[in-house]
């Protein structure tokens, strides 16, 4: 959704997305809607086209009031765009999230599944998150029969996500079918059953506040339900449960078996032997079923060969084995070997067992960087005057409403204070280790700490839709993006299953020959050894590891960046971040602090009183910063401004409309072709940035302005400068301002470029050498960087620049300090050492298993019974390796954060 007063215009290397915006022509960038009203201006970047909510309803949901579906809903619900390269209408976006995903096997089983389905574009899925995004138009179908069809293809639990309004969580005291067949309010969307007595509510909070859906909206007033956790941790705490119950299962049916085959009992073969294929069974069946099922899926419907075709193949071998062995037993005829139900059974639990260690281990680290702490779930309600407080559930907040808060209280959601003053720690969202000063009128976000004194606080944004929901948004879009590096991690995953297969054969021929041409065992005993190597090798081996090396260690280094303030929206940014090789500022707001003020003021017709009225009337719509100050410099004056009309904005230009049928405009000296006016030459000679403005094309005033170089930018080139990166300077204001600049920063002229266009900051980008190990970061906040942003390898954006520039930028810098580029840079070396390490040692792993359960050394192996103990071996350190990337922490030279 486009920006409200964003200028569309179409510039050079820019394209219009399917919401009108104008963004930057490069598939990693996405149009996005702006938390609009945040007090940190961060915005949500989820993708804008058609996130309708037009067919949200599965088999359990019932819309109601149709002909108010649309009123007063956000533009972006009911947007529909274009596929380009299906060339078919965009219907809608869809969310699903999927329980059940446990190994890279089950992400690329669900991707192919969504792949194969027509009408079906913009896959994204991610299995940390235990979630699928994608974007469908009229040939997929109703959304609820699309789920179904997912489901029978994977075995997956799906549920749809909500992407428009807000949702309540309520009890009912009936049925909950039966009770979302009923009337409500207008402003209601959507109701879901999500239990017996229990039902989800989505609506439109501009319409009806939730408190009016707990308490009216149904004519009785009815109970919150308790609150659920996000969808990725609530699916990973089901499927958590779920494998603790069957692994409970499973050891309890095998401990019998061990028992029965190990402990020093009566010599009863057969009765024993009964026993333990009744308990054997049982396991094969009621625990290691779920594997036949998974593995036929892929196999049918995805036709892919995954982990669980191994478990499969190695379970029933061990298990058949066993019944042959038992039968000759019966018969009288007992094998060499005798019958081992301990293996099947052992093998199974500890695969089990294995897979619950994985799950837990992945599931801690995905808490670890979960934002839900952050936000504050209770409120203290009051007047505005702070009379009448009473504590509530933080999820009953409506627009309009005013909350207190205590000192050393975590704020509750955005908002705007309007009585006391106080002190306010946001350490946690920006990274500013000071807390900072704020009085009536200050803005304050959600998640922050409020320090010493008592405020009153209006609110801007509702819990749902506040900064920290934002942040959370923008950090998980990179969980959504695959890596270079998960390139290979997929290519390497798709062999693995065939490959083992085809190891764990040829391991079977080796041992028979060995047995029979150099042990000379008989065919029965040579036939069954072989198998338990085989079986060894088929289990011993593990992909999840391998898949898991490169997802983890980005929602983990996202994490670690989000506490030091700083968002990254594209998992390339860690993997490019160790090469960077050369560096481009923008000059206004990125290397200065982009607060300019008018130095200097020169009026060049009679009639002072309306050349600054009608530029006031020109600016005063503008949230550039040249404009913003030339705007906040003639009202401090008292100024009216003119009565304009058809104001719009040009970007890279400055501003143009009509007055009095004249045209009139504002800008940079070059597109007024003013660069040769004395008055002109004499503010640029002072290092000024000149603004000029004309009616009829007739010059009647220009300002100069002055901004000031932020604190630690020295500090920061410098630090640059050590580390062999080579610094640019890309500006759209005059030579001599930039060039003075330049000097003073020691950036040298060559990389110097001024009056730069959007498409000329572009250009210069592409001469700059980039490759595998040199790589290009440019860092700017202006909607006419937001090309650049795209161009560059890694775009940087301050964030108290514009929307269309941040959905543009790679990562966002919460707080507008440029010691935000050296903490991404260090994070990316140590997140990709982590990387690394990972793919070595499960590398290592792997081969060293393998070999050992192979028995490729002879004395020493993995005996099948233990072999399912390799998921543990293998997928902890990965998860230990990832996990320790929170401990990042980097000390800078004197004058750094």
């Amino acid at each position: 959704m486009c920006a409200k007063g964003d200028d569309k215009t179409t510039v050079s290397g820019t394209c219009k997305s399917p919401c009108g915006q104008v963004t930057a022509c490069k598939a990693k960038k996405s149009c996005c809607e702006p938390n609009k009203g945040s007090a940190i201006d961060v915005s949500n970047n989820s993708s804008c086209s058609s996130r309708s909510g037009a067919s949200e309803e599965h088999s359990s949901n019932v819309r109601r009031n149709d002909s108010d579906d649309f009123a007063g809903r956000p533009k972006k619900d009911i947007e529909t765009g274009t596929d380009i390269e299906k060339g078919s209408s965009i219907v809608e976006h869809v969310s699903l999230s999927v329980g059940g995903l446990t190994c890279t096997g089950c992400e690329t089983k669900l991707y192919k599944a969504l792949h194969d389905i027509r009408g079906i574009c913009n896959l994204h899925t991610s299995l940390v998150m235990s979630q699928a995004e994608f974007d469908i138009d009229g040939q997929a179908g109703p959304v609820d029969e699309l789920i179904k069809t997912i489901e029978k293809a994977t075995g997956f639990s799906c549920q749809r996500l909500s992407s428009s309004g807000q949702d309540l969580d309520l009890i009912v005291d009936c049925d909950a079918k039966t009770f979302i067949e009923r009337r409500y309010l207008a402003g209601i969307t959507l109701m879901s059953v999500l239990g017996k007595h229990e039902i989800r509510v989505t609506f439109d909070p501009k319409i009806i506040g939730a408190r009016a859906v707990l308490e009216d909206a149904f004519g009785r007033k009815l109970r919150l339900a308790p609150l659920r956790a996000p969808a990725d941790l609530e699916n990973g705490r089901k499927h958590l449960r779920h494998t603790a119950w069957v692994t409970l299962m499973s050891a309890v049916l095998t401990i019998p078996v061990l028992v029965l085959a190990w402990a020093p009992l009566h010599s009863r073969p057969v009765v024993y032997g009964a026993i333990s294929l009744a308990l054997a069974t049982a396991v094969q069946f009621l625990v290691a079923g779920q594997f036949y099922i998974s593995a036929l899926r892929a196999l049918i419907f995805t036709r892919q060969m995954e982990m669980d075709l191994l478990i499969v193949l190695s379970t029933t071998t061990a298990y058949v084995c066993s019944i042959v062995a038992f039968a000759f037993e019966v018969r009288g005829e007992p094998l060499a070997i005798g019958e081992f139900f301990e293996t099947s059974t052992l093998l199974v639990t500890f695969i089990m067992l294995g897979r619950l260690v994985s799950a837990f281990a992945r599931q801690k680290a995905v808490e670890t960087v979960s934002f839900r702490s952050l936000q504050r779930q209770t409120a203290v309600l009051c007047d505005k005057d702070g009379s009448n407080a009473q504590e509530i559930d933080a999820r009953l907040l409506q627009y309009g409403d005013f909350f207190r808060v205590d000192p050393d209280s975590r704020i509750t959601t955005d908002g705007v204070i309007v009585t006391g003053t106080t002190e306010v720690n946001a350490a946690m969202i920006t990274g500013e280790a000071l807390p900072v000063d704020k009085r009536p009128g200050s803005l304050v976000v959600a998640g922050s700490i409020n320090v010493s004194g008592v405020i009153v606080v209006r609110l801007t944004n509702l819990p749902g839709d506040n900064t920290i929901s934002t942040i959370e948004a923008m950090v998980n879009e990179a969980k959504f993006q695959k890596a270079k590096t998960q390139e290979l991690v997929d290519i390497v995953a798709s062999w693995f299953v065939p490959i083992t297969l085809i190891l764990a054969v040829m391991t079977f021929f080796v041992w028979i020959a060995v047995a029979i041409a150099v042990r000379h065992q008989g065919a029965g005993t040579s036939v069954v050894n072989a198998i338990t190597y085989s079986v060894s090798v088929l289990i011993v081996s593990c992909p999840c590891a391998i898949g898991l090396c490169v997802p983890l260690v980005i929602v983990i280094g996202g994490g670690a960046a989000a506490k030091h303030g700083i968002i990254v929206k594209s998992a390339t940014a860690f993997e490019n971040g160790r090469n960077v090789s050369h560096v481009v500022f923008d000059k206004t707001g990125t290397l200065t602090e982009g607060k300019l003020h008018v130095e200097d003021e020169i009026i060049l017709v009679p009639d002072e009183q309306l050349a600054l009225s009608v530029t006031l009337g020109l600016t005063e719509i503008s949230k550039h910063p040249v404009s913003a100050a030339v705007s906040a410099h003639l009202k401090a004056r008292g100024v009216q401004a003119a009565a304009l009309k058809d104001v719009r904005s040009i970007t890279g230009r400055g501003i143009e409309g009509m007055w009095n049928g004249d045209q009139v405009r504002c800008g940079n000296s070059r597109w007024l072709s003013l660069e040769d006016l004395p008055d002109v030459q004499y503010l640029l000679s002072k290092g000024l940035t000149v603004f000029c403005v004309t009616i009829k094309h007739i010059p009647v005033c220009i300002f100069g302005l002055s901004d000031r170089i932020r604190p630690e930018t020295h500090l920061v080139l410098a630090e640059l400068r050590k580390r062999n990166i080579a610094i640019s300077l890309v500006s759209g204001d005059d030579t001599p301002t930039t060039s003075q600049l330049a000097a003073h920063l020691n950036i040298p002229l060559t990389n110097v470029r001024s009056r730069c266009t959007p498409a000329d900051k572009q250009n210069y980008l592409k001469t700059l050498p980039s490759g595998k190990h040199s790589r290009t970061l440019f860092c700017g906040d202006g909607t006419n960087d937001a090309v650049a942003l795209a161009q560059a390898d890694i775009g940087i954006h301050m964030s108290a620049g514009s929307e269309i520039a941040r959905t543009a930028a790679d990562v966002v810098l919460l707080r507008p300090s440029l010691n935000g580029i050296l903490v991404l840079l260090d994070l990316s070396h140590a997140a990709m050492r982590r990387v690394y390490l990972n793919f070595a040692w499960s590398f290592l792993y792997n081969v060293v298993a393998i070999l050992l359960a192979g028995g490729a050394f002879v004395r020493a192996r993995i005996a099948p019974q233990y072999a399912g103990l390799g998921e543990i071996v293998s997928v902890l350190p990965v998860v230990l390796v990832a996990v320790q990337l929170r401990l990042f922490k980097k000390e800078y030279p004197s004058g750094l954060e």
